[in-house]
């Protein structure tokens, strides 16, 4: 296995975790109907990764995350979801890695499973773009960003239903729309809030090839100038820092679009499996084959290279953060 993609957008899930979202009252997750909650099963997934050509996945916990209003709940659910992906990295070494789950807001149950999970075999941490309603650039979350920026961690966000999502989704399913303001807020919030400047090692993957953030762009610049922190680097500046993932639709106008914030060298490879079904993943790997511009790295081994240098995701590595 040398040279496959490398997929730092995968997703399982465990009956136990199903199971206590439901009974947290996420029947039909972020509007998705209650029959679309997938049962992910390695079996499965290795089958799609050998027809995709992808050599190693990076698992994690999708929204609604781990966090239902309980923060003790919370804490024994991440640990769970995290001992259980850990379970399946060793299970299947240089296949899979794994971004632990936090029970956030909770700070010290954070910290706490922070210097677990690392020890166990985390390569970074999954972090919805809210966490009851708390910002990236909240300071009420500085004592997890700051632990995070010094272990120089990957943090892989991802979307969730914002408050207010009653009104904003217009009863339409989250994901669709919703998701992607939602990532845009919370990175915008970590740039306005100088956390981006003040978090320098914090190696963040933000989702769905940046989603509307290469829109906001310009505007984002125009506003930074009211910001906190006006003597750092610039909003354009750190927004070429962060990495982007090729999850959801990498379609030609998205990836021109997304061209104007990042450079190739930022771009990774992400399915979403196992929220997106394997015919969708295939649609997406069709889409980056045949519209990709001709160049020298191809798409796929350019993303691969980037993954490598920002995961160290070799077969027989495990983990890469101290």
């Amino acid at each position: 296995m040398t040279g496959g993609l490398i997929d730092v957008h995968a997703h399982f899930t465990t009956e136990d975790y199903v199971r206590a979202a439901i009974a947290a009252g996420h029947h039909e997750a972020d509007g998705m109907p209650e029959s679309y909650w997938p049962h992910w099963a390695v079996e499965d997934h290795l089958a799609l990764m050998a027809d995709a050509g992808i050599d190693r996945a990076f698992l994690s916990i999708s929204s609604p995350g781990v966090y239902f209003g309980d923060a003790a709940a919370a804490r024994r659910l991440a640990r769970e979801v995290n001992q259980a992906a850990a379970r399946i990295t060793r299970t299947h070494p240089g296949r899979f890695g794994y971004f632990a789950s936090l029970p956030l807001p909770d700070i010290d149950g954070a910290l706490d499973e922070i210097g677990h999970a690392f020890t166990d075999g985390a390569d970074g941490v999954v972090w919805m773009t809210n966490t009851a309603g708390h910002y990236l650039g909240d300071p009420r979350l500085a004592p997890v960003l700051a632990e995070l920026d010094r272990r120089g961690a990957v943090v892989f966000l991802h979307p969730t239903s914002c408050a207010g999502h009653e009104a904003l989704a217009l009863g339409r399913p989250r994901p669709m729309v919703e998701f992607l303001f939602d990532t845009a807020r919370t990175v915008i919030d970590f740039i306005l809030s100088g956390a981006a400047h003040r978090y320098p090692h914090l190696r963040l993957i933000v989702p769905h090839a940046g989603g509307v953030l290469p829109l906001l762009a310009d505007r984002l610049e125009l506003f930074a100038t009211l910001s906190e922190d006006t003597h750092g680097p610039s909003a354009s500046e750190l927004l070429h820092r962060f990495h982007y993932d090729l999850a959801g639709t990498p379609t030609p106008s998205q990836i021109t679009a997304l061209s104007t914030i990042t450079t190739p060298e930022h771009l990774l490879y992400g399915s979403d499996y196992v929220w997106t079904r394997r015919p969708q993943v295939f649609r997406a790997l069709t889409t980056l084959d045949t519209t990709w511009p001709g160049t020298d790295p191809t798409w796929r081994q350019l993303t691969t290279r980037n993954a490598h240098r920002l995961l160290g995701a070799t077969p027989d590595q495990t983990n890469n953060v101290t």
